[in-house]
């Protein structure tokens, strides 16, 4: 390990070859080549910033074409560049643009509301899933919008004779390499999928009530559950493996995420706290602050998460803070509900990973995007 570590991290093969001979001149040489290249956090964020911006403009993309807006930060800025503790922050909010209605394309095929859907890591698939019985599961090209394959339910209890499932599936995940897809429903099942083929693999059984979260480890194919049992499973996909259970909520958990470390973050509904599982220590962190049903949350980069609740409030959270960094209050305004004002609640959160871009969507009909201020400490509507 040592040898390769000096002969790709300076390009050279001497310092490798000494690593052979002498392991202090290897590591002497190796802490020499990070001295070189140390730079503060602030300095790596402005960096990345700029190296992003000069790519689009590189591109011709410096003002995205009217309807969208930029997906992502390229290969270079993933958050595998980024060193622990000071996530890249690249200010992507100052790029949007309302939508072109034009450019707005409906996928129809599903009889009753679609509960949940994944896009494919290469941006080509979209995985959507229904409450409908009929037709459970699809998949979309995102190109042509054809359907491209149907897996039809069943009865309950006859989920090992046929391939889909036969209650209503409310969460889906797929893996960071497109290979495994998961789907959970109500009847306590999670279904592992061949993610090009469509073909069933595995069927995990274990929770016991309904399987309202799923999420791979990017990177893995660690699979974490989470369900209105009020725990959190620990699956092995590649392996067909269950691994663990994780325990501590007091209510129904209604939300879940994840990324490349080995935790994961949830939403405890009424029990009025958002969970950070720690799964190599066993132990888990709880962060207090909304007032209502947490029902939704998402990590934006591996230090900060944003988390939704029925009282209409969106907190920004610092994963070593236990208290909101940010809380926007009324996010999407009030209602006159049965003579009285009420605010409307948070539905669903969506971050644009390693950016200052979030999404809210509400029961008010509305999306509302949002800019994460600097150190995560505002939210300031777009």
């Amino acid at each position: 390990a040592a040898p390769g570590g000096a002969g790709t991290r300076g390009g050279a093969g001497t310092g490798a070859h000494a690593c052979l001979h002498s392991p202090l001149l290897g590591r002497r040489r190796r802490e020499e080549a990070e001295e070189e290249v140390e730079e503060t956090p602030q300095e790596k964020k402005l960096r990345l910033a700029k190296l992003y911006l000069e790519q689009l403009r590189q591109h011709g993309e410096s003002r995205p074409a009217r309807g969208r807006c930029p997906v992502g930060p390229p290969q270079a800025l993933s958050p595998a560049l980024t060193p622990r503790g000071s996530p890249a922050h690249i200010p992507l909010s100052l790029q949007v643009q309302p939508p072109d209605p034009a450019s707005i394309r409906m996928l129809r095929g599903h009889q009753l509301p679609v509960t949940c859907l994944v896009i494919s890591p290469d941006d080509r698939f979209i995985f959507s899933a229904s409450k409908d019985g009929s037709l459970i599961k699809c998949k979309w090209e995102v190109e042509s919008g054809k359907r491209l394959c149907v897996v039809p339910g069943g009865k309950k209890g006859t989920e090992e004779r046929h391939m889909g499932h036969a209650s209503q599936v409310l969460c889906m995940a797929i893996s960071s390499d497109g290979k495994y897809l998961a789907t959970g429903d109500r009847n306590k099942l999670i279904m592992i999928w061949d993610a090009a083929s469509c073909k069933r693999l595995h069927i995990f059984t274990g929770h016991r009530d309904a399987v309202s979260g799923l999420s791979f480890r990017k990177g893995t194919h660690q699979l974490y559950s989470a369900s209105h049992d009020r725990c959190v499973k620990v699956w092995d996909v590649a392996e067909n493996a269950y691994v663990e259970s994780l325990f501590g909520h007091q209510d129904v958990i209604t939300g879940l995420d994840s990324l490349s470390r080995e935790c994961c973050v949830t939403a405890g509904g009424r029990d009025g706290t958002v969970r950070l599982w720690k799964i190599p220590e066993e132990s888990q962190l709880v962060f207090y602050g909304h007032q209502g049903s947490i029902d939704c949350i998402q990590l934006i980069n591996e230090e900060h998460m944003v988390s939704g609740a029925d009282d209409g409030s969106v907190a920004l959270w610092g994963l070593t803070k236990k208290k909101p960094l940010a809380l926007a209050r009324q996010a999407h305004g009030m209602q006159d509900a049965d003579g009285l004002q009420r605010p409307y609640w948070i539905s669903a959160v969506a971050a644009l990973r390693n950016s200052d871009l979030l999404a809210t969507g509400s029961h008010s009909n509305s999306v509302k995007l949002w800019k994460c201020g600097e150190g995560f400490r505002k939210l300031e509507p777009l």
